[in-house]
């Protein structure tokens, strides 16, 4: 193909190649109320300097969290990343490395996809994990169509603290396949265990319980997984690897399936990703699971290599036989999670979730101390909590907003009967006085 410099006199042998006259012949079929008839209004070009500054300034105008204080969760948060991790990644070797399908050549970005899976599968209890999802959302929707292709059973269980994106990407994940979904009712903040009784039963394909859940509120993951497995369903369990440093693993707790979010790992909050979604089960169902897996061999002289073990994706098998048809891994995402946990290691994983959960409940004591402020659920929580206003919890928000304070997310969006609430994420990043200032600008806001 040879490049044609875009001049008049080329535009003009495109346009007879075409048997046009003009450009105006490649427009007559939009009609002339949808056109602009005037030039557009934008200003004239501007200098290299001047126009990073004029960026820079536009910049300056959104909300972020290296400058406010940031109090927002629900599946994104404002944990510490620590510095040896972009300094890692943005090594070309790692920044512009695309799928290892040549393990002669893949070694380095295998092993660290190895070690990921291997430490992924230790924090959440499991026998095995993959080399990643795109996301928490979609690794839930895999494990939902994974749990179906094992037992074959066409409904699924939705515990009513799960995520409401989730659930709605679940939504469209079992549309095709016809898979029915069910609600189970967490009227106190908790799965209603008697109500699930009735809900799970033998058409149950897996029960889905998230821990802490989507209100921050801790389940009875044991209990669930007994009342799955009683009906002969899996549980799936949806967990942030985070916060197992404290947390039991939902593996020892009975789940057949762990999925979940794994930003705080290292992942920087990016305005909704790229993410990284976790994904591990038992190892009796490792041929049912989606996406890539890494295992380690040797090679004919003996020596310790890594290769792609399992990666029963529609692009190398079958299409009717692939476990996934849109999965594939995040690496980059993982070999953020890989440095993050390696850097910190058994004792900050520990000592993380130990300063995100004493801080949340001083500041759940402290806010639920202004006047008019209560906790919406009498349930033990972790690092989030939902808060009930004697105001609009939207017009609260925006009032916190102009003094850079991202005080949480209303809840009237995914319930209307939640109107009233605000749901506070408290990490290891936040201090004493943020959160005092937080109370303070509360009490004034609700006056």
């Amino acid at each position: 193909m040879r490049y044609l410099p875009n001049t008049p006199q080329n535009q003009r042998a495109m346009l007879e190649t075409i048997g046009a006259r003009g450009v105006e012949d490649l427009l007559v079929k939009i009609p002339a109320k949808a056109r602009l008839s005037r030039p557009l209004a934008l200003p004239p070009a501007l200098a290299e300097g001047d126009l990073i500054r004029h960026l820079r300034g536009l910049a300056g105008k959104n909300a972020d969290a290296d400058t406010w204080t940031c109090f927002l969760g629900a599946g994104a948060y404002d944990h510490h990343v620590p510095s040896p991790i972009n300094h890692l990644i943005l090594r070309g070797e790692f920044f512009t490395a695309y799928t290892p399908y040549q393990p002669e050549a893949s070694q380095g970005t295998l092993r660290t996809i190895y070690e990921y899976q291997t430490m992924i599968a230790e924090l959440t209890g499991m026998d095995v994990a993959n080399a990643s999802i795109y996301d928490g959302a979609s690794s839930l929707a895999e494990a939902v169509l994974m749990a179906h292709s094992i037992n074959g059973r066409a409904e699924i269980a939705l515990a009513g603290g799960l995520n409401p994106l989730y659930r709605r990407v679940v939504e469209t994940y079992v549309d095709g396949p016809g898979l029915k979904l069910r609600d189970v009712p967490s009227p106190e903040g908790v799965v209603d265990l008697d109500a699930a009784r009735r809900v799970v039963g033998a058409k149950t394909a897996a029960l889905v319980v998230q821990s802490p859940n989507f209100y921050g509120c801790l389940e009875d993951v044991a209990a669930a997984a007994e009342l799955a497995h009683a009906a002969g369903a899996l549980l799936v369990a949806v967990s942030d690897p985070v916060n197992l440093g404290v947390l039991e693993a939902p593996g020892r707790q009975g789940a057949d399936i762990v999925v979940g979010e794994g930003q705080g790992l290292g992942v920087p909050l990016g305005f909704g990703g790229p993410y990284l979604g976790v994904f591990a089960a038992k190892n009796e169902f490792v041929r049912r699971m989606p996406g890539r897996l890494v295992g380690a061999t040797v090679d004919l002289d003996g020596n310790r290599g890594f290769a792609l073990t399992l990666q029963t994706r529609e692009q190398h098998i079958r299409r009717a036989k692939a476990t996934s048809n849109i999965c594939t891994n995040v690496a980059l995402c993982a070999l953020m999670a890989t440095i993050y946990m390696a850097t910190l290691g058994k004792a900050g994983l520990v000592r993380v979730g130990e300063l995100s959960t004493a801080k949340a409940h001083y500041a759940a004591e402290r806010l639920s101390a202004v006047p008019g402020v209560s906790l919406r659920f009498a349930q033990p929580f972790f690092k989030e909590f939902a808060l009930r206003l004697p105001r609009p919890a939207e017009r609260v928000a925006a009032r916190l907003a102009r003094q850079r304070i991202l005080a949480g997310l209303p809840l009237k969006t995914f319930d209307r009967k939640l109107g009233d609430c605000l749901l506070v994420a408290v990490t290891e990043t936040r201090t004493k006085d943020e959160i005092d200032t937080f109370a303070d600008a509360l009490a004034t806001a609700v006056a």
